[in-house]
């Protein structure tokens, strides 16, 4: 996990445990004298209150209980999902294998009218052919999916491309140069992939700035994300999927991804970076 994504988790950690602390004072009760109530070892309560345990459901329902706040039990669980659902590990998202995944996203697509998007490694998935998507999702399949279903998600990933020509939604991406140079796929399926750029750069609503490689950069390349209007972020890591729904934390990928665009070009020198990179594949 990233600094970023693990301070995002850790806040909404921290946030829960002064939340019982609070509970807890409230209640005129010691930690040592709610870990006896509770019977626990009087630590656990300290390590609870300084969001080094994560309290289980049934830890929440005993902190209440005993400190009178029954009434607040279902609200702290629900925080409690909140965060552990902020990063969930790739082998939990697609152990029933790819298809599901990408239909879970469908809703959240359909409601956002403002896409902010940044790639360092691949070219998003909104602009993707099939072919590229393929060899993407063929690639994950054979490195940590059982299932075998990319053949259906491709189709939902192209029926969900649908959304780029509908209603008045606006999308900035940004690409780092090299993700021009380099991805899954033969020669060709690069090749198409560029092409395709071009046609779906050149569209009114879609703007596509690509951060030129080279020494004296303010804001260095980060982990892919993507901006939800000004509701959600989520960051494809390594080893899982973060979703921040905290305004400061939104707020930092915005001003990220603003640093990064003003590095960027569009337009013309985009258009140019794309066609040096065909060119280089010809």
């Amino acid at each position: 996990m990233t600094l970023s994504a693990s301070s995002s988790v850790q806040q909404a950690r921290r946030d829960l445990a002064d939340r019982l602390g609070e509970i807890r004072r409230e209640a005129g009760i010691t930690g040592r004298e709610l870990a006896q109530l509770c019977g626990w070892h009087p630590s656990k309560t300290s390590r609870i209150e300084n969001a080094r345990t994560v309290p289980s459901p049934a830890d929440l329902l005993a902190w209440c209980r005993v400190s009178g706040a029954d009434d607040q039990a279902s609200d702290l669980i629900a925080s409690l999902r909140a965060v552990e659902g902020m990063f969930v590990e790739w082998r939990r998202i697609e152990r029933d294998g790819l298809k599901r995944v990408q239909e879970s996203v469908l809703p959240r697509y359909e409601r956002t009218r403002r896409f902010r998007a940044y790639s360092s490694w691949l070219v998003t998935g909104l602009l993707q052919t099939r072919a590229y998507t393929d060899a993407v999702l063929r690639a994950v399949q054979r490195r940590r999916v059982v299932v075998d279903d990319v053949d259906a998600a491709v189709e939902v990933r192209m029926e969900r491309q649908r959304i780029l020509r509908e209603g008045d939604r606006r999308f900035a991406v940004l690409l780092e140069e090299s993700v021009l140079r380099s991805g899954p796929g033969s020669r060709d399926v690069q090749r198409e992939q560029l092409a395709h750029l071009l046609t779906v750069g050149a569209l009114p609503h879609v703007s596509l700035g690509i951060v030129p490689m080279g020494p004296g950069r303010s804001r260095m390349p980060v982990e892919g994300f993507w901006i939800y209007d000004t509701a959600q972020v989520n960051v494809e890591l390594v080893s899982g999927y973060l979703t921040i729904t905290q305004p400061s934390e939104i707020a930092l990928y915005a001003q990220a991804f603003g640093e990064l665009a003003d590095q960027a070009v569009h337009g013309e020198q985009a258009r140019a970076l794309i066609g040096a990179a065909m060119e280089a594949l010809a």
